[in-house]
């Protein structure tokens, strides 16, 4: 697997100054960074992607499509709108050299209409994402399209709902995104989900139960470790909790305290802690083997 951290531990407009938080996040151990992604964001993209090649950290990238340019709405004007956001998104992340666009792709954060989701708008999201896909593909890029909680969407809250989305669109490069936060909301076992799903998973995003330093609350961690070696996931293990957001972002996911004494502290402590669950989910599975050898 490999380790990366999202830049809205710090902040949600990278650009070229950041360049000595990479060269710390890389010093700590990380993989590589997450980059949150708009047509504007990140800025200077040609000077990141430099600075991220120099420094030897890989990149995927996030997003999340505005309110008046959803996949499902029903004003075929805002679904085309969405599907040009979209298309520019991908297109930004091969620019960067990234691989990977996550995030839910489908519809605004925090639009709701009131009602369950309808089979139009289903119908939208899949056709959408369809074209998203091929466009992706030629340029080597994956969509990992997440399911969030109740209060942030009503149209895709589930593991199970992400994978019949994902089997709807039938594109090889449409993936499920798992979020240790949303699935701690949403998901009766979110270990148990995750291996129902093992097949169709592309990404993981790391949050505690408060979106705080991964390890201070009580998410099942062993249980969603142990989910993921039994799954052979090999993706990547992406950080994205938040310590003292941004106006902007702290009003998008309703945070309205400090999470950690700064993005850091959070970076850092999360690193540890993630990667020594992983090595001792590895340690007991080696230790099991040697024991059934020996009997």
């Amino acid at each position: 697997m490999k380790y990366g951290v999202n830049t809205m531990v710090w902040t949600t407009h990278v650009g070229e100054r950041h360049a000595p938080l990479f060269s710390r996040i890389r010093e700590w151990g990380f993989d590589g960074v997450e980059l949150f992604l708009s047509p504007t964001e990140p800025s200077g993209l040609p000077a990141v992607k430099r600075i991220l090649d120099g420094v030897g950290l890989e990149r995927t990238t996030c997003s999340v499509l505005p309110r008046a340019a959803s996949l499902i709405d029903a004003d075929a004007q805002i679904r085309a709108r969405g599907a040009e956001f979209l298309k520019q998104c991908i297109e930004r992340t091969a620019e960067l050299g990234g691989k990977i666009i996550c995030g839910p792709l489908y519809a605004g954060l925090g639009v709701m209409t009131g009602n369950r989701r309808t089979a139009d708008e289903w119908k939208w999201g899949v056709e959408g994402l369809q074209v998203a896909a091929q466009r992706a593909r030629k340029l080597g890029v994956t969509l990992c399209v997440e399911p969030l909680n109740r209060f942030e969407t009503y149209f895709l809250n589930t593991l199970s709902d992400a994978a019949r989305l994902v089997h709807d669109v039938g594109e090889p490069n449409v993936l499920i995104h798992f979020d240790t936060f949303h699935a701690n909301i949403e998901e009766s076992n979110p270990a148990d989900s995750l291996r129902a799903v093992a097949k169709e998973l592309g990404h993981v995003h790391i949050s505690e139960n408060d979106r705080g330093i991964p390890g201070t609350g009580h998410t099942d961690w062993q249980g969603i470790f142990a989910a993921l070696k039994e799954s052979r996931y090999d993706g990547w293990l992406t950080i994205e909790s938040f310590a003292q957001p941004e106006p902007e972002l702290a009003a998008a996911a309703a945070i309205w305290r400090d999470l950690a004494s700064s993005g850091d502290e959070l970076a850092r402590e999360g690193f540890r802690f993630i990667k020594a669950q992983s090595e001792e989910i590895d340690a007991r599975a080696i230790h099991t083997r040697r024991n059934r050898e020996e009997d």
